[in-house]
């Protein structure tokens, strides 16, 4: 229960004035590990489906932690390869080895002197802008010409030293499938009041979504449907215990290979944050960023609980966000025996464990499909903390978390521990 109560104080400790509450924080997380400018290989048979490039989940129990560990890690690693690799025109490496937008750096904090010194150095101002809903600026820069985004972030950074420069990172879906060629967006519904949050692709038209969807485009092209977004959006469908929610979806993908970056799940926070949505989930991983940081506790000071997938790339990958972020809830996924998915990230914080294999949910041609992964957990445990708080009310906050703790299954060690939080919510949701 200690682990608990240092849980809730640090939620609360970001939303209510410092005078009010004791200094609790959650423990700080290491810095994202750089990653090779080379490929580290092809993962070998009989983990990688050479058909379809998707990971063989039935060949990870069998291998020993150090091997698991290794194998998961070099996939990750590979896997951003390839993505930068093919949208070279669209993205590139941060300082940190993270995948970004091209030649567009973030300035948080800064100054008017400052902004005249980035100018005069021939940084060129894309955008200076509020997000709205949230009270947060921001100032975009292009790089300059032949300069990479890893020495540009570095200069920018000197020549704004109050400031937080960042680029716009890309926050990725895991266990997506391919898009069918005859889905259809879901028709939009004016969603007023009562409705849970969902930051990701597009949804598409199906029948296990019953509940109203509003959507919008926070990326070029958007909303369009997507097979993450649409999955994600069923199990929230099916899992809320009311005919009276309503879905709020903002796709931040769209048609752009850029698509899913920081300013992306800002400006999508901000939306939420206007219509008072109490509970929004992100089933989505990438490095921390100093805009989506702040977006983050911006969106939290209105009362927002945030509930974040840890990812599925291993225990040997680093932290991944927004999970990771203080007072974001993070969710891992477990089997249908209730043990902790192999691939589940586990140097991001864990504060709840749902359904993470042996699940369906929709697919954009209608049909079901099985899902796997921390993903399609995280939806479970939005829709349960959604049913203790159905409206956005900080003084709310702490009986609402307290009351989904009540409701969790103990698993692993006895109390709060750092495989499966505070325990298993939803264990009988979801489509089988």
């Amino acid at each position: 229960m200690k682990t608990t109560v240092k849980w809730v104080a640090a939620i609360l400790y970001l939303i209510v004035p410092a005078a009010v509450l004791p200094q609790l924080a959650l423990p700080t997380v290491g810095p994202v590990l750089p990653l090779p400018d080379a490929p580290m290989g092809k993962i070998s048979d009989p983990l990688i489906d050479p058909a379809n490039g998707i990971l063989n989940y039935s060949a990870l129990d069998q291998l020993r932690p150090s091997e698991l560990r290794t194998a998961l890690n070099r996939l990750r690693i590979q896997r951003l390869h390839d993505f930068l690799r093919q949208n070279r025109n669209h993205v590139e490496r941060d300082r940190n080895g993270d995948a970004a937008v091209r030649a567009v750096l973030i300035a948080t904090g800064i100054s008017e002197a400052s902004l005249e010194r980035a100018q005069n150095e021939g940084f060129p101002i894309l955008e200076r802008t509020e997000i709205e809903g949230l009270g947060l600026g921001y100032v975009k820069f292009a790089t300059r010409a032949g300069k990479s985004l890893k020495s540009e972030q570095k200069q920018l950074q000197k020549l704004a030293r109050e400031a937080e420069i960042s680029a716009d990172n890309i926050y990725f879906a895991s266990g997506s499938n391919p898009l069918p060629a005859n889905a259809m967006l879901l028709a939009n519904s004016k969603v007023r009041s009562g409705a849970i949050g969902l930051i990701d692709g597009g949804v598409a038209r199906h029948s296990a979504i019953a509940m109203p969807v509003e959507q919008r485009g926070f990326a070029r092209g958007a909303p369009v449907a997507s097979s993450h977004g649409t999955a994600i959006a069923s199990l929230l469908s099916t899992s809320l215990r009311t005919d009276k929610a309503g879905l709020l979806a903002a796709d931040i993908y769209g048609s752009d290979p850029a698509g899913g970056n920081a300013t992306a799940i800002a400006r999508a926070l901000g939306w939420m944050a206007q219509r008072n949505v109490p509970v929004v989930a992100i089933s989505l991983v990438g490095p921390d960023n100093g805009l989506l940081a702040r977006a983050i506790k911006a969106a939290q000071r209105k009362g927002i609980l945030i509930v974040a997938a840890v990812g599925n790339d291993g225990p040997a990958a680093p932290p991944r966000f927004p999970a990771a972020y203080k007072g974001v809830i993070g969710v891992t996924g477990v089997d249908h025996r209730e043990r902790a998915l192999p691939e589940a990230g586990t140097a991001t914080p864990v504060d709840f464990a749902a359904p993470g294999a042996g699940i369906k949910g929709a697919s954009p041609d209608g049909k079901l499909v099985a899902l796997r992964g921390t993903s399609f957990a995280t939806p479970f445990v939005a829709a349960r903390l959604f049913s203790h708080y159905p409206t956005a009310n900080i003084s709310q906050i702490e009986p609402a978390v307290n009351g989904l703790i009540r409701e969790a299954k103990d698993l692993g060690k006895k109390g709060p521990d750092s495989i499966y939080g505070n325990g298993l919510i939803c264990g009988k949701c979801g489509l089988r």
